[in-house]
């Protein structure tokens, strides 16, 4: 199952918590944003159980994440 993680990155560590996302070998694509957050990762998992872990136990863990926001892709 295809998603996206939309993440909100204390001041100053965007650059960092980018190439960290990019790092992770479920997230297929990971970009600084314009808007109101400031990444978004395009990720890829098997389960919605293994979507939860990655988020909250490997993507949050990245310093100067604060918030995420997930989406789960509905056609792929």
């Amino acid at each position: 199952m295809k998603a996206y993680v939309l993440i909100k990155i204390r001041p100053g560590g965007i650059n960092e918590a980018v190439k960290n996302l990019r790092r992770l070998s479920d997230v297929k694509e990971a970009n600084a944003t314009l808007g109101p957050y400031d990444a978004l990762a395009t990720v890829q998992v098997d389960s919605v159980a293994k979507l939860g872990r990655l988020v909250n136990v490997e993507i949050q863990a990245i310093p100067g994440i604060e918030n995420t926001l997930t989406c789960l892709a509905i056609e792929e």
